[in-house]
């Protein structure tokens, strides 16, 4: 696969992942249907968007990647559903500070184990 196509397939499943679990409040075992259609919805959009925004800057800097993905995140998921708690934006903070926080420690363990493989090569 791409590098391209991968790192798009990576930022899909952060935002989709931060999505879901805020939605239930952590609680997996709430999990159903309507809960994983609308976190994919938020998922791919934002990480559609966060993967052009990033193409367009040029840059690979971890922190940046993740704030951008963050951003993108909490504003898709603000339009994609009203938020079940807190007031009409709390979730979409949460949403979007999970995946930036779940973005960088992934993309983090990434390069540390390309930088292994590098290193074994």
């Amino acid at each position: 696969m791409s590098k391209t196509i991968t790192t798009v397939v990576e930022y899909v499943a952060e935002s989709t992942t931060a999505c879901l679990v805020t939605m239930v409040q952590g609680n997996m075992l709430a999990v159903g249907l309507s809960h994983v259609l609308i976190a994919s919805q938020t998922g791919v959009v934002a990480g559609v968007a966060t993967s052009v925004g990033i193409l367009v800057a040029r840059t690979d800097k971890r922190w940046i990647i993740s704030l951008v993905l963050g951003v993108i995140t909490g504003v898709v998921d603000f339009l994609v559903h009203p938020g079940m708690f807190g007031t009409l934006v709390t979730e979409a903070v949460v949403t979007g500070t999970g995946a930036a926080v779940l973005s960088y420690l992934v993309g983090t363990a990434i390069r540390v184990v390309r930088v292994r493989e590098t290193a074994r090569d």
